[in-house]
C-alpha cells in the first residue's frame, strides 16, 4: 500500500512539475490538495507528500492561512540563477562540442520548433522549445551533476521569458540561437561556449533582455 501511495506522490509531483515549468500553473496560483486528490482520483496524503519535494525543490512555497502556491520568482533571483547558468552552460558547451559535431538532427529539430513558436508569438511553447534546447546541449556534456545542477535552476530562468511584462521579440531571441547550433555542428566549443554564456548574461537585471548579448 505504501509502496502505491509513493508511486501516485511521484506522479503527482512530476505532473504538477510539468505545469509549473511550463506556465500552466502560473506564479502566485494556488494548489488545493482535496481538487489534486479529485483529479488524480486518490487520498490527500500522497498529494501532501508531492506538495512537500515541490516545496524542497522550490517550486511551491506554503504559508499559514494561504495554503500552497506557486513560488514568485523576484529579480535578484532570477539575475542570480542567469549567472550561474551562463557558467554552467558555457562549461557544458566545451565538453559537448567535440560530441555533437556533425550530430545536431535533434537539436536542429528542436531549434525549428523554437523559430515556429517565435513566429506564432506562442511564448509558453517558446519557452518549452527553449529550454528542451538549452537542456539538449547540457545532457550532451554526459554530466550527470552538471545537468542536474541546470535543472535546479529551470524555474527561475524560465520564468523571465514567461512574466515579461512587454511582448518580448520572440523571433529575435530565436535568432540568437542559430549561430550556437553552427558552433556546435562544427565542434567549436569554445565559441559555442562563449555564446552560450553572452546569451544567459543577456537576461541579467532588471530591464529588458538584449537578444544575442
Amino acid at each position: 500500500m505504501g509502496f502505491d501511495r509513493d508511486c501516485m506522490s511521484d506522479r503527482i509531483r512530476r505532473v504538477l512539475a510539468d505545469r509549473i515549468i511550463a506556465g500552466v500553473l502560473a506564479p502566485g496560483d494556488r494548489l488545493v490538495e482535496m481538487r489534486i486528490a479529485e483529479e488524480f482520483k486518490t487520498s490527500q496524503a500522497p498529494v501532501r507528500e508531492a506538495l512537500r519535494e515541490l516545496e524542497a525543490l522550490r517550486l511551491v512555497k506554503s504559508e499559514p492561512y494561504r495554503g500552497t502556491r506557486v513560488r514568485e520568482v523576484g529579480v535578484e533571483e532570477m539575475t542570480e540563477a542567469y549567472a550561474v547558468r551562463a557558467v554552467l552552460e558555457q562549461a557544458a558547451a566545451e565538453v559537448a562540442a567535440p560530441l555533437l559535431q556533425g550530430n545536431t538532427a535533434a537539436l536542429r529539430s528542436c531549434l525549428n520548433e523554437l523559430h515556429a513558436s517565435a513566429i506564432a508569438g506562442d511564448r509558453e511553447g517558446y519557452a518549452r522549445h527553449d529550454l528542451d534546447f538549452h537542456r539538449g546541449i547540457v545532457e550532451a556534456a554526459r554530466n550527470r551533476i552538471l545537468l542536474q545542477t541546470w535543472d535546479s535552476l529551470g524555474f527561475e530562468t524560465r520564468v523571465r521569458i514567461m512574466l515579461a511584462r512587454n511582448e518580448p521579440d520572440l523571433p529575435r531571441f530565436a535568432v540568437c540561437h542559430d549561430p550556437i547550433l553552427e558552433a556546435l555542428d562544427a565542434g567549436d566549443g569554445t565559441r559555442a561556449g562563449r555564446l552560450l554564456r553572452e546569451h544567459a548574461e543577456s537576461f541579467m537585471g532588471p530591464g529588458p533582455a538584449r537578444p544575442c548579448g
